[in-house]
Protein backbone atom coordinates (compact mmCIF):
# COMPACT_ATOMS: atom_id res chain seq x y z
CA UNK A 1 0.00 0.00 0.00
CA UNK A 2 1.27 3.72 -1.00
CA UNK A 3 1.97 5.93 1.84
CA UNK A 4 -0.71 8.55 0.33
CA UNK A 5 -3.57 5.38 0.81
CA UNK A 6 -5.62 5.70 3.77
CA UNK A 7 -5.33 2.48 6.08
CA UNK A 8 -8.02 0.42 5.66
CA UNK A 9 -10.56 -1.77 8.43
CA UNK A 10 -12.09 -4.37 6.65
CA UNK A 11 -11.84 -6.10 3.34
CA UNK A 12 -12.76 -4.46 -0.22
CA UNK A 13 -14.74 -6.76 -3.32
CA UNK A 14 -10.98 -5.86 -5.00
CA UNK A 15 -7.66 -4.06 -3.98
CA UNK A 16 -5.97 -1.19 -5.20
CA UNK A 17 -3.72 -3.91 -6.96
CA UNK A 18 -6.36 -5.56 -8.90
CA UNK A 19 -8.40 -2.43 -10.19
CA UNK A 20 -5.09 -1.14 -11.33
CA UNK A 21 -4.43 -4.33 -13.39
CA UNK A 22 -7.64 -3.99 -14.50
CA UNK A 23 -7.42 -0.29 -15.66
CA UNK A 24 -3.94 -1.14 -17.37
CA UNK A 25 -2.34 1.40 -15.00
CA UNK A 26 -0.14 1.52 -11.47
CA UNK A 27 -1.41 0.97 -8.38
CA UNK A 28 -0.41 4.69 -7.34
CA UNK A 29 -2.13 6.00 -9.66
CA UNK A 30 -4.98 4.48 -8.48
CA UNK A 31 -4.33 6.02 -5.16
CA UNK A 32 -4.16 9.34 -7.17
CA UNK A 33 -7.50 9.23 -8.18
CA UNK A 34 -9.06 8.00 -4.64
CA UNK A 35 -7.16 11.27 -3.15
CA UNK A 36 -8.29 13.63 -5.71
CA UNK A 37 -4.80 14.37 -6.85
CA UNK A 38 -5.12 16.28 -10.37
CA UNK A 39 -1.91 14.84 -12.29
CA UNK A 40 -4.17 12.61 -13.58
CA UNK A 41 -4.56 12.33 -17.37
CA UNK A 42 -8.46 12.75 -17.68
CA UNK A 43 -9.12 9.43 -19.77
CA UNK A 44 -7.28 7.37 -17.21
CA UNK A 45 -9.08 8.91 -14.13
CA UNK A 46 -12.57 8.70 -15.85
CA UNK A 47 -11.83 4.77 -16.23
CA UNK A 48 -10.33 4.02 -12.91
CA UNK A 49 -13.32 6.09 -11.22
CA UNK A 50 -15.90 3.84 -13.02
CA UNK A 51 -13.80 0.44 -12.09
CA UNK A 52 -13.53 1.75 -8.34
CA UNK A 53 -17.62 1.93 -8.87
CA UNK A 54 -18.18 -0.78 -10.46
CA UNK A 55 -16.57 -2.64 -7.23
CA UNK A 56 -18.05 -0.46 -4.60
CA UNK A 57 -14.86 0.29 -3.35
CA UNK A 58 -14.99 3.46 -0.89
CA UNK A 59 -12.39 4.42 1.11
CA UNK A 60 -12.04 3.86 4.69
CA UNK A 61 -11.92 5.77 7.86
CA UNK A 62 -12.97 8.75 6.02
CA UNK A 63 -13.07 10.95 8.97
CA UNK A 64 -9.80 11.19 9.80
CA UNK A 65 -8.26 12.24 6.45
CA UNK A 66 -11.11 14.97 5.64
CA UNK A 67 -10.50 18.75 5.53
CA UNK A 68 -11.70 20.88 8.62
CA UNK A 69 -14.24 22.51 5.85
CA UNK A 70 -17.76 22.56 4.54
CA UNK A 71 -18.21 23.32 0.48
CA UNK A 72 -21.06 25.70 0.58
CA UNK A 73 -21.83 25.82 -3.37
CA UNK A 74 -24.71 27.95 -4.64
CA UNK A 75 -25.74 28.34 -8.17
CA UNK A 76 -25.66 32.00 -7.95
CA UNK A 77 -23.81 33.79 -4.89
CA UNK A 78 -25.49 37.40 -4.69
CA UNK A 79 -28.47 39.02 -2.50
CA UNK A 80 -29.49 38.92 0.86
CA UNK A 81 -30.62 35.71 -0.04
CA UNK A 82 -27.22 33.98 -0.03
CA UNK A 83 -26.17 35.81 3.32
CA UNK A 84 -29.01 34.37 5.44
CA UNK A 85 -27.65 30.79 4.07
CA UNK A 86 -23.89 31.48 4.80
CA UNK A 87 -25.15 32.57 8.17
CA UNK A 88 -26.84 29.38 8.65
CA UNK A 89 -24.27 26.58 7.70
CA UNK A 90 -21.50 28.79 9.46
CA UNK A 91 -23.50 28.74 13.04
CA UNK A 92 -23.00 25.16 12.16
CA UNK A 93 -19.94 25.46 11.05
CA UNK A 94 -18.45 27.21 14.21
CA UNK A 95 -20.12 24.86 17.10
CA UNK A 96 -18.34 21.72 15.31
CA UNK A 97 -14.92 23.65 14.78
CA UNK A 98 -15.13 23.67 11.00
CA UNK A 99 -14.73 26.27 8.03
CA UNK A 100 -16.58 27.15 5.28
CA UNK A 101 -15.44 27.17 1.55
CA UNK A 102 -17.58 29.23 -0.68
CA UNK A 103 -18.40 28.67 -4.44
CA UNK A 104 -20.67 29.29 -7.28
CA UNK A 105 -21.70 27.61 -10.09
CA UNK A 106 -22.20 31.00 -12.11
CA UNK A 107 -26.03 30.20 -12.57
CA UNK A 108 -25.93 26.77 -13.89
CA UNK A 109 -27.77 24.10 -11.86
CA UNK A 110 -24.77 22.07 -11.88
CA UNK A 111 -21.15 22.81 -10.91
CA UNK A 112 -18.79 21.67 -13.55
CA UNK A 113 -16.03 18.94 -13.64
CA UNK A 114 -13.62 21.19 -12.69
CA UNK A 115 -15.59 22.00 -8.91
CA UNK A 116 -16.01 18.65 -7.90
CA UNK A 117 -11.90 17.88 -8.89
CA UNK A 118 -11.15 20.15 -6.40
CA UNK A 119 -13.92 18.86 -3.65
CA UNK A 120 -12.36 15.53 -4.07
CA UNK A 121 -8.57 17.02 -3.30
CA UNK A 122 -10.07 19.06 -0.21
CA UNK A 123 -11.62 16.31 1.13
CA UNK A 124 -13.82 18.24 3.66
CA UNK A 125 -16.38 16.73 5.73
CA UNK A 126 -19.31 17.28 3.42
CA UNK A 127 -20.77 19.84 0.81
CA UNK A 128 -23.74 22.01 1.08
CA UNK A 129 -25.26 22.81 -2.34
CA UNK A 130 -27.77 25.59 -2.62
CA UNK A 131 -30.71 25.51 -5.74
CA UNK A 132 -28.68 22.91 -7.36
CA UNK A 133 -27.32 19.26 -7.48
CA UNK A 134 -25.08 17.14 -8.85
CA UNK A 135 -24.92 14.82 -11.70
CA UNK A 136 -24.09 10.94 -11.90
CA UNK A 137 -20.46 11.34 -12.06
CA UNK A 138 -20.35 14.21 -9.64
CA UNK A 139 -22.26 12.26 -6.96
CA UNK A 140 -20.27 8.82 -7.70
CA UNK A 141 -16.88 10.82 -7.35
CA UNK A 142 -18.12 12.04 -3.86
CA UNK A 143 -19.41 8.91 -2.94
CA UNK A 144 -15.95 7.16 -3.73
CA UNK A 145 -14.31 9.95 -1.39
CA UNK A 146 -16.97 9.28 1.24
CA UNK A 147 -17.66 12.65 1.27
CA UNK A 148 -21.05 13.49 2.20
CA UNK A 149 -23.33 15.63 0.50
CA UNK A 150 -26.93 17.77 1.07
CA UNK A 151 -29.09 19.50 -1.15
CA UNK A 152 -31.27 22.89 -0.04
CA UNK A 153 -33.88 23.56 -1.88
CA UNK A 154 -33.15 21.56 -5.00
CA UNK A 155 -33.67 22.63 -8.31
CA UNK A 156 -35.09 19.60 -9.71
CA UNK A 157 -36.30 16.52 -8.02
CA UNK A 158 -32.63 15.33 -6.17
CA UNK A 159 -33.54 11.40 -6.35
CA UNK A 160 -35.40 9.36 -3.63
CA UNK A 161 -31.79 8.85 -2.42
CA UNK A 162 -30.49 12.47 -2.03
CA UNK A 163 -30.37 14.01 1.46
CA UNK A 164 -32.17 17.59 0.96
CA UNK A 165 -33.67 20.38 3.17
CA UNK A 166 -36.67 22.15 1.65
CA UNK A 167 -39.67 24.78 2.99
CA UNK A 168 -43.11 24.28 1.87
CA UNK A 169 -43.05 26.12 -1.16
CA UNK A 170 -46.78 24.93 -2.13
CA UNK A 171 -48.07 26.22 1.43
CA UNK A 172 -46.57 29.77 0.98
CA UNK A 173 -47.63 30.23 -2.49
CA UNK A 174 -51.28 28.93 -1.12
CA UNK A 175 -51.33 31.28 1.93
CA UNK A 176 -49.80 34.21 -0.01
CA UNK A 177 -52.77 34.13 -2.76
CA UNK A 178 -55.29 33.01 -0.58
CA UNK A 179 -55.06 36.43 1.91
CA UNK A 180 -55.12 38.16 -0.65
CA UNK A 181 -58.44 36.99 -1.96
CA UNK A 182 -59.68 37.30 1.25
CA UNK A 183 -58.78 40.84 1.35
CA UNK A 184 -61.20 41.02 -1.56
CA UNK A 185 -58.98 40.74 -4.56
CA UNK A 186 -60.04 39.03 -7.58
CA UNK A 187 -57.39 40.16 -9.91
CA UNK A 188 -54.47 38.84 -8.64
CA UNK A 189 -50.98 39.07 -10.67
CA UNK A 190 -48.23 36.91 -10.35
CA UNK A 191 -44.34 36.88 -11.16
CA UNK A 192 -42.79 33.20 -11.05
CA UNK A 193 -38.99 32.32 -10.27
CA UNK A 194 -36.98 30.28 -12.91
CA UNK A 195 -39.47 27.71 -14.26
CA UNK A 196 -36.80 24.50 -13.92
CA UNK A 197 -37.08 25.45 -10.42
CA UNK A 198 -38.81 22.72 -8.14
CA UNK A 199 -39.41 26.01 -5.45
CA UNK A 200 -40.57 28.28 -8.23
CA UNK A 201 -43.31 25.83 -9.32
CA UNK A 202 -44.30 24.98 -6.19
CA UNK A 203 -44.84 28.38 -5.37
CA UNK A 204 -46.97 29.35 -8.66
CA UNK A 205 -49.17 25.89 -8.13
CA UNK A 206 -49.56 27.23 -4.62
CA UNK A 207 -51.14 30.40 -6.14
CA UNK A 208 -53.39 28.71 -8.97
CA UNK A 209 -55.12 26.30 -6.08
CA UNK A 210 -55.58 29.12 -4.19
CA UNK A 211 -57.41 31.12 -7.34
CA UNK A 212 -58.99 27.94 -8.08
CA UNK A 213 -60.35 27.22 -4.82
CA UNK A 214 -61.88 30.89 -4.45
CA UNK A 215 -63.72 29.93 -7.85
CA UNK A 216 -61.57 32.81 -9.62
CA UNK A 217 -59.86 31.98 -13.09
CA UNK A 218 -56.53 31.83 -13.61
CA UNK A 219 -55.69 34.40 -16.28
CA UNK A 220 -52.37 33.03 -18.32
CA UNK A 221 -51.72 36.97 -18.98
CA UNK A 222 -51.38 38.18 -15.32
CA UNK A 223 -48.88 35.04 -14.63
CA UNK A 224 -45.19 36.32 -15.86
CA UNK A 225 -42.13 34.29 -15.74
CA UNK A 226 -39.23 35.14 -13.91
CA UNK A 227 -36.02 34.86 -12.56
CA UNK A 228 -35.63 36.21 -8.90
CA UNK A 229 -33.68 38.53 -9.74
CA UNK A 230 -35.28 42.93 -9.00
CA UNK A 231 -34.47 43.74 -12.19
CA UNK A 232 -36.88 41.15 -13.94
CA UNK A 233 -39.74 41.93 -11.36
CA UNK A 234 -39.42 45.38 -12.20
CA UNK A 235 -39.71 44.79 -16.01
CA UNK A 236 -42.65 42.31 -15.49
CA UNK A 237 -44.18 44.87 -12.54
CA UNK A 238 -44.38 47.22 -15.44
CA UNK A 239 -45.96 45.11 -17.46
CA UNK A 240 -48.67 43.83 -15.35
CA UNK A 241 -49.25 47.35 -14.00
CA UNK A 242 -49.14 49.04 -16.97
CA UNK A 243 -52.37 47.51 -18.48
CA UNK A 244 -55.75 48.82 -18.77
CA UNK A 245 -57.28 46.42 -16.85
CA UNK A 246 -54.17 46.02 -14.34
CA UNK A 247 -54.62 43.36 -11.86
CA UNK A 248 -55.24 44.68 -8.14
CA UNK A 249 -52.86 42.75 -6.30
CA UNK A 250 -49.15 41.20 -7.38
CA UNK A 251 -48.09 37.83 -5.92
CA UNK A 252 -43.85 38.05 -6.48
CA UNK A 253 -41.95 34.74 -6.28
CA UNK A 254 -39.44 36.14 -3.72
CA UNK A 255 -38.86 39.30 -2.32
CA UNK A 256 -36.17 40.85 -4.54
CA UNK A 257 -38.67 40.54 -7.67
CA UNK A 258 -41.33 42.05 -5.30
CA UNK A 259 -39.28 45.10 -4.35
CA UNK A 260 -39.20 45.37 -8.63
CA UNK A 261 -42.80 45.67 -8.23
CA UNK A 262 -42.36 48.30 -6.16
CA UNK A 263 -40.22 50.32 -8.34
CA UNK A 264 -42.75 49.58 -11.11
CA UNK A 265 -45.25 51.22 -9.26
CA UNK A 266 -43.55 53.96 -8.34
CA UNK A 267 -42.53 55.07 -11.64
CA UNK A 268 -46.19 54.34 -12.95
CA UNK A 269 -47.61 56.77 -10.25
CA UNK A 270 -49.76 54.25 -8.26
CA UNK A 271 -49.29 54.14 -4.28
CA UNK A 272 -48.93 50.72 -2.52
CA UNK A 273 -51.17 49.11 -0.90
CA UNK A 274 -53.74 51.60 -2.13
CA UNK A 275 -53.40 51.47 -5.78
CA UNK A 276 -52.46 47.59 -5.89
CA UNK A 277 -50.87 45.42 -3.06
CA UNK A 278 -47.78 43.50 -3.31
CA UNK A 279 -46.63 39.94 -1.74
CA UNK A 280 -43.40 38.84 -1.37
CA UNK A 281 -41.54 35.34 -0.41
CA UNK A 282 -38.66 34.46 1.76
CA UNK A 283 -38.80 37.84 4.36
CA UNK A 284 -35.43 39.12 4.02
CA UNK A 285 -33.93 41.64 6.60
CA UNK A 286 -34.76 44.40 4.10
CA UNK A 287 -38.79 43.32 3.88
CA UNK A 288 -39.64 44.78 7.11
CA UNK A 289 -37.69 48.08 6.27
CA UNK A 290 -38.93 49.39 3.18
CA UNK A 291 -41.88 52.13 2.34
CA UNK A 292 -44.38 50.42 3.26
CA UNK A 293 -42.91 47.30 4.92
CA UNK A 294 -43.68 44.21 2.74
CA UNK A 295 -46.29 41.18 3.12
CA UNK A 296 -44.67 38.32 2.46
CA UNK A 297 -44.01 34.45 3.25
CA UNK A 298 -41.29 33.68 5.65
CA UNK A 299 -39.31 30.81 4.34
CA UNK A 300 -37.03 30.17 7.51
CA UNK A 301 -33.14 30.46 5.41
CA UNK A 302 -30.91 30.34 8.41
CA UNK A 303 -32.83 27.54 9.87
CA UNK A 304 -33.04 25.88 6.56
CA UNK A 305 -29.10 25.80 6.10
CA UNK A 306 -28.51 24.94 9.93
CA UNK A 307 -30.27 21.64 9.39
CA UNK A 308 -28.68 21.19 6.05
CA UNK A 309 -24.93 21.95 7.56
CA UNK A 310 -26.05 19.49 10.38
CA UNK A 311 -27.24 16.71 7.99
CA UNK A 312 -23.98 16.43 6.31
CA UNK A 313 -21.89 16.03 9.74
CA UNK A 314 -24.25 13.55 10.40
CA UNK A 315 -24.10 11.63 7.36
CA UNK A 316 -20.26 11.89 7.87
CA UNK A 317 -20.41 10.59 11.14
CA UNK A 318 -22.74 7.55 10.40
CA UNK A 319 -21.77 4.37 8.78
CA UNK A 320 -23.71 2.20 6.46
CA UNK A 321 -25.67 0.84 8.88
CA UNK A 322 -26.41 3.77 10.99
CA UNK A 323 -27.69 6.51 8.81
CA UNK A 324 -30.21 9.24 9.84
CA UNK A 325 -33.29 8.50 10.42
CA UNK A 326 -34.92 11.71 7.99
CA UNK A 327 -32.81 12.56 4.91
CA UNK A 328 -35.25 14.40 3.31
CA UNK A 329 -36.97 17.66 5.18
CA UNK A 330 -39.33 19.55 4.56
CA UNK A 331 -39.38 23.26 7.31
CA UNK A 332 -42.49 25.02 7.75
CA UNK A 333 -43.26 28.40 5.48
CA UNK A 334 -45.69 31.29 7.59
CA UNK A 335 -46.99 34.50 6.08
CA UNK A 336 -46.14 37.93 7.68
CA UNK A 337 -48.80 40.06 7.19
CA UNK A 338 -47.60 43.83 6.89
CA UNK A 339 -49.25 47.19 5.29
CA UNK A 340 -47.94 46.16 1.39
CA UNK A 341 -51.18 44.70 1.23
CA UNK A 342 -54.88 46.06 1.77
CA UNK A 343 -58.30 46.00 0.33
CA UNK A 344 -58.74 46.75 -3.53
CA UNK A 345 -59.45 49.88 -4.89
CA UNK A 346 -62.93 50.76 -4.67
CA UNK A 347 -64.06 48.18 -2.13
CA UNK A 348 -65.29 50.80 0.31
Amino acid sequence: MTRSEPAETRPQTATLAEIAREAGVSAPTVSKVLNGRADVAPATRTRVEELLRAHGYRRRRAEATRSPLIDLVFHELESAWAMEVIRGVENVARDAGLSVVLSESAGRLTPGRTWADQVAARRPHGVVLVLSGLDESQRALLTSRTIPFVVMDPAGDPGADVPSIGATNWQGGLAATRHLVELGHRRIGAISGPPQMMCSRARIDGYRAALETAGLPVEPGLVKTGDFHHETGYRLGRELLDRPDRPTAVFAGNDLQALGVYEAARELGLRIPEDVSVVGFDDLPVARWVGPPLTTVRQPLTEMAEAAARLVLELGRSTTEETPAATRVELATSLVVRTSTGAPPGAF
